[in-house]
Order: C-alpha cells, then sequence, then structure tokens
C-alpha cells in the first residue's frame, strides 16, 4: 500500500469538500454544509497527525511477523483497518464534493455517514497512538507488552467511545460480502436485547424481537448506542439466551438441509469409568486415566459421531448401547437398500466443524461449559473422551492397526486440541498426529497486544466479553452447579421463541461457545428512555474530563479520543489460574511443548487473537517442533461459524480442512494403542 498517496488523496479530499461547502453563501443545506465543513476538517487535522505514526510502524511491522514468508501481526492489522477507514472516507469525500450541489444530493444523510466516519478515524488515531507506545516499550519483536500498559488499556477501553463502530460504519474492516451477515447479527442482539431488558418470554419475547428490530435498521446511531451498552455492561443469562437459539431443534433442522447429509450421526454418553491406556515408552505396561471430576465429581461426557457412510463397527450394540434414547442413533433411512457397511477408515478427526471432502468418522465432544463448569472441567471431558476413542477406535469405524488422529478445533476448541496433546505427553499415553487449531485462544488473558486492540471495536469479541469469557473459564466469576441431564439450554426460551429469531440468529451459530468453554458475566446497566432522532449519536459522546485518560501514558497534546457516556466494569485478572500452562499454552514451559505433533495454525488477520497465534507458532518453532501457520485476510474470529455465507470464508475452511487431510496423509504411521 502506498501511504503517502492515501494522505494525499486524503488531503486532497478534504481541500476539495471545504472549498465546495464553505461557499457560495447561498449554498442550500446551511447547517448542514456547516457540519460537513467541521467535519472534514477535523479529518483533515487527524490525518496529517496519523500519517508520521503510520510511516514509522510500517517501517518496522514486518520485524513482528512469524516469517517473511507469513505476514500478519496486530501492528499490520490496525494499520490496515485504519486504511479501510480512510478509503471510504475518500470515497464519500469525492461523491460529496462531487454531487453536493446537485438537486437531489442527500445533504444529512451524507453529512450523517461523514460524521461517522470521522468518529471512528478519532478512536483509530487513539489506538495507533498506543500502539507507537508498544513499540517503544515491548523488547524488540515481542507483541505482548508489560503490566502497566495493559492496565492503561483497559481503563481507555473503559471510558472510550464505541458505538461509532456499531452504527453507520458497521463492518468497514470487512469485505462488503460479510457486511450484511455482520450487520444481521448486531440488529438480531440489540433486538433480544431490548425484549429481554423488558423480561417477555417464549412467544411474547420473539415477537417483540422482530418488531423493533426495524427501528434498529433504519436508525444505526441508536444500533450503535445500543450494542454498546448490550457489550460493556453483560447479563449472563441474556448473552447465553441469544448465542444459544442455535441450539434448537428447528435451527439444527434448518441447518441439516443446507448441508449434505450424513449417514451416521449418532449422539452418545459415556459413562464415568477409569481406563487403562498402554504407555507409548513401554506398550507392556498401562496408565490408569480417569474420569473428569473436576467441581461436581465423576459425571459422564456427551458426545457425537458423525460419518458421511456407514463404516464397521458404527452400528455395532456395543456403541449403540451408549447411545442417547431421546433420538433415532443412526439416520439410516440414508443408507441406500442393500447397501453394504464401508471397511474401516484410518483416519479419525475430533472437530466441532466437519466437512464432508474428508469422508472420515469425526467424533465432536459436547464439553460442559463455564462458569457452571470453570477449568479443569471441559480440559478433563475432552483428553477422557480423547482416551477412551483411542481404545474404541474399532467402534468409530476406525482401523485398529496405523490409524490416525487429527485433533481440530477452533478458538477455545484450538485451545482444548493443544492442552489436550499436552497432558497426553505428560501422563504418557499416544498423542494425536496433528493438530489442526484455527485461531486458537492460547493467553487466556487480557494483556496488551496490538491486536489485542481490536477488542476495543470488535464485533464479536469486545474487551467486555473477552475478560468475563476468561473470569468465568478461570473460576473468578463461577456458577459451579452439578448439570441437569436432558435439560436443554434453550428449554427457558421455548420452541416458539427459536423458530421466530431463528432467521436473525441462524448466522452466529455457535460462536460464543467456539470462542472460550465459558458464558459471560456482569450486571445489565439500567435502562433508559432514547428517542429516534439522529442526535442520539452526539449526545453519546462527552467531553474528557481532565482524568478520565491518567496513567503513565498520555496522548499527544491536544488530542483525546471520544469518551462513552456509559463506562465498562472490567474485573482485574488476579486469579493465578490464567498462567497455568493448561489454560494459557502460551505460557507453558518448553518441558510441556517438547514433543507436541505438527501444529498447523489458521488465523485471521481481522482476529483480535491474531497475535496469539503468531507468538504461539514462533515458539514452537523456536524449539524445534513442527508447527505451521497460515494467514487469512478479511475475517472476523470465529469464521468457521459462518462457513457458507461468503467465499472468503469458504476459502478460509478449505484451507482448514487441507491442514487436517496434511495430517492424515503423513509419511510417519503410528503403532496401534489398543490391546
Amino acid at each position: 500500500m502506498d501511504w503517502i498517496a492515501v494522505f494525499t488523496s486524503l488531503e486532497a479530499v478534504c481541500k476539495e469538500n471545504i472549498t465546495a461547502l464553505s461557499g457560495p453563501p447561498d449554498l442550500p443545506y446551511g447547517d448542514v454544509s456547516r457540519r460537513l465543513v467541521t467535519c472534514m476538517r477535523k479529518i483533515q487535522d487527524h490525518g496529517r497527525a496519523l500519517e508520521p505514526v503510520v510511516s514509522g510502524i510500517t517501517a518496522v511491522y514486518h520485524h513482528y511477523d512469524f516469517d517473511s514468508d507469513t505476514p500478519g501481526n496486530g501492528y499490520r492489522t490496525l494499520v490496515k483497518v485504519l486504511q479501510s477507514c480512510l478509503l471510504h472516507i475518500i470515497h464519500n469525500g469525492r461523491y460529496i464534493a462531487s454531487n453536493c450541489h446537485r438537486a437531489f444530493f442527500r445533504a444529512d444523510h451524507n453529512a450523517s455517514e461523514m460524521e461517522a466516519y470521522g468518529s471512528v478515524l478519532c478512536q483509530l488515531r487513539a489506538l495507533l497512538y498506543i500502539a507507537q507506545g508498544m513499540l517503544h516499550d515491548n523488547s524488540p519483536g515481542q507483541l505482548y507488552g508489560e503490566q502497566e500498559l495493559s492496565r492503561w488499556l483497559v481503563r481507555e477501553y473503559a471510558s472510550m467511545h464505541k458505538a461509532c463502530f456499531y452504527g453507520r460504519c458497521l463492518g468497514f474492516q470487512f469485505s462488503s460480502s460479510l457486511r450484511p451477515i455482520l450487520q444481521s447479527l448486531i440488529i438480531s442482539m440489540v433486538s433480544f436485547g431490548e425484549s429481554y431488558e423488558k423480561q417477555h418470554s417464549g412467544l411474547g419475547m420473539a415477537a417483540f424481537s422482530l418488531l423493533t428490530s426495524g427501528k434498529y435498521v433504519i436508525d444505526p446511531e441508536l444500533r450503535g448506542e445500543e450494542y454498546e451498552r448490550i457489550t460493556q455492561n453483560l447479563d449472563m443469562k441474556f448473552w447465553k439466551s441469544f448465542w444459544n437459539l442455535t441450539e434448537s431443534e428447528l435451527v439444527s433442522g434448518f441447518a441439516s438441509l443446507t448441508s449434505t447429509l450424513v449417514q451416521v450421526n449418532l449422539t452418545l454418553t459415556i459413562p464415568p469409568e477409569p481406563l487403562l491406556l498402554p504407555l507409548v515408552s513401554d506398550p507392556r505396561l498401562s496408565t490408569p486415566v480417569s474420569p473428569p471430576v473436576a467441581h461436581w465429581g465423576p459425571g459422564p461426557v456427551n458426545m457425537r459421531l458423525i460419518s458421511y457412510e456407514l463404516r464397521e463397527g458404527q452400528d455395532s450394540k456395543e456403541l449403540l448401547a451408549f447411545a442417547r434414547t431421546e433420538a433415532p442413533p443412526i439416520s439410516l433411512s440414508l443408507v441406500p437398500f442393500g447397501a453394504q457397511k464401508r471397511p474401516p477408515s484410518p483416519w479419525l478427526t475430533y472437530h466441532e466443524y466437519f466437512h464432508i471432502d474428508l469422508n472420515v468418522p469425526i467424533l465432536s465432544v459436547d464439553y460442559s461449559l463455564a462458569p457452571e463448569a470453570p477449568f479443569p472441567r471441559a480440559l478433563e471431558e475432552c483428553f477422557y473422551t480423547y482416551c477412551w476413542a483411542l481404545k474404541n477406535c474399532h467402534l468409530l469405524g476406525q482401523l485398529l492397526q496405523q490409524n490416525r488422529v487429527c485433533l481440530a478445533g477452533d478458538s477455545a476448541g484450538g485451545n482444548l486440541c493443544i492442552t489436550v496433546s499436552m497432558r497426553a505427553i505428560a501422563c504418557g499415553v499416544r498423542i494425536p498426529d496433528g493438530i489442526m487449531a484455527a485461531y486458537p485462544a492460547t493467553l487466556l488473558t487480557i494483556e496488551a497486544s496490538p491486536s489485542r486492540l481490536l477488542t476495543s471495536f470488535d464485533l464479536l469479541l469486545p474487551l467486555g466479553v473477552l475478560s468475563k469469557c476468561i473470569n468465568a473459564y478461570t473460576g473468578v466469576d463461577s456458577e459451579t452447579v452439578q448439570p441437569t441431564e436432558g435439560i436443554s439450554t434453550l428449554s427457558a426460551l421455548g420452541r416458539d421463541t427459536a423458530s421466530l429469531i431463528s432467521d436473525l440468529s441462524h448466522g452466529a451459530s455457535k460462536w460464543i461457545q467456539s470462542f472460550i468453554p465459558a458464558e459471560v458475566l456482569g450486571s445489565w446497566s439500567s435502562s433508559h428512555q432514547r428517542s429516534l432522532d439522529n442526535k442520539a449519536h452526539q449526545r453519546s459522546v462527552l467531553p474528557c474530563s481532565p482524568d478520565s485518560s491518567s496513567g503513565p501514558r498520555d496522548y499527544p497534546d491536544g488530542f483525546e479520543p471520544l469518551r462513552s457516556e456509559r463506562l465498562s466494569v472490567i474485573q482485574p485478572h488476579s486469579c493465578p489460574t490464567v498462567k497455568n500452562p493448561f489454560v494459557s499454552p502460551l505460557l507453558a514451559s518448553d518441558d510441556l511443548l517438547r514433543g507436541l505433533p505438527h501444529v498447523h495454525i489458521v488465523a485471521s488477520a481481522l482476529d483480535a487473537l491474531l497475535d496469539d497465534s503468531v507468538m504461539f507458532a514462533r515458539k514452537l518453532r523456536n524449539m524445534g517442533q513442527p508447527v505451521t501457520l497460515r494467514v487469512v485476510e478479511d475475517l472476523p474470529h470465529g469464521f468457521l461459524s459462518l462457513s457458507g455465507y461468503a467465499e472468503e470464508i469458504k476459502v478460509a475452511s478449505d484451507i482448514c480442512v487441507e491442514r487436517i487431510r496434511e495430517v492424515f496423509q503423513q509419511t510417519t504411521l503410528p503403532s496401534c494403542t489398543r490391546k
């Protein structure tokens, strides 16, 4: 990107608009023209101040890449987001300058659009100043900063205005094909939040949500305000209700209509019985594996076996004994009459999202979620499932000899794939043959890094959400209870609610569960009356008080970011659990990581956890561990849950599938682990 050309174009557009809108005195738009002139002058000042900052960052950001063939780190991402904002401003500015004197020019609309992007540019300027400070303070090549910088970032997030990112400019950093999907998610969430706060239930909640969603379509400023309010201080039950909508039978059934049919879709419940597995060092000896016991004692583990074709062992009485009774365990109606069972596959993968192109048995673990089940319950359940599958691979449609196992997961699932493998090493049992981790969470803290600055405006992973997820998973906000068997998390909403809202929420899939095995906590801020006029945005921005950014760092003289009237409360992570290597594998010692199988990481350039992936891949590489890193462009965290909605997501999903296939096609084969 030729940044000199970008800033030159920005300066030219600002001057052109100021000249065109400053005269003649009889210009028909009056106050709107003055608004635009004021806005363009502010944008001009931001551009002039940002040019040397961007020049300094782009001169060195390549030093923070994984390698010269894999450009990607938080510094690059921040500059890329700024580029998207500036290009929108230049495009809109040229339109305004060319059309402001025409009869049908929508003066107020265009002024509001430019003011919104001006606010976004102001906030990005603040974040780039923070990134500039990181470059100065951090050790060379290090993406994570010292604790004082992290505390300052939290204080800034608490008071910074963020609604501008969720209104007219929503999704500006993403491709045009993704913006409608993201807009639908935000509108559905704020509509659902309003009905939830009014304590509607069942059909009433769904109907009210659909009726009120229209105002968030026509009033983007109000939408931005509401989304900021919801994500600043979260209510756990609301968040859980909204993101779990896709667990409903209706939505699951709708999803099945749009995907390739499978012949085996088996829900299993494995009883908590001790296992014995052979030691890798001496297969004549065995080591015990205990069932999950954390927080409420031994309990069963739920999982799902999926296979495109029916294979030997998958319809055996031994396996069907573990099947749940409330639904037909196998889609036998999809098996052609007279068709023979396929022979066992040499491959097996553990994955949250499956792809028919692999044509291998897939085992998906329905692990327990926080805050009811904080660490280490989910890890215990996943490790126990892994060990059970090693002993019972013949029931899952896999060969007994020379079989391969790949662990695959995204975000929290990626974290669990890594930590399950670490635990296998520690226990001396067979490790998987490879790991495919998509945008894994490898550092469950709110440490400052350039990509973590994206949490200031991320649509799906704002800092308030990230912080509460971490607190819940590590037990700070624990609500540990014995889970009730057979009760769906959607039971409180009712099937009618899910039916009416499914069209709004379908795109979200299981994202919030795939990020961190946690639900979020927080206090719901009191409701207040809002009008629908377009001044709501201005009312939400307050002048900064002298001490609002108190701390060891200051912005340049004369500059302050916009501040919000709704302050976010971020709880400090004082719990030592966050530094447990089985919670944050980036903090693990070399001894705990040495022996991991080939780790394939697929990250996204617009993901707030990008630096987690870069730093973990570099750590493994520096140890001599086999690792690959691929950084895809223009996709948010959790993009696998949006598969099928955009071509860019399909391409990224295909990359994940190819990495899994590489694990299966390695030349060295493991020995049999089942006695």
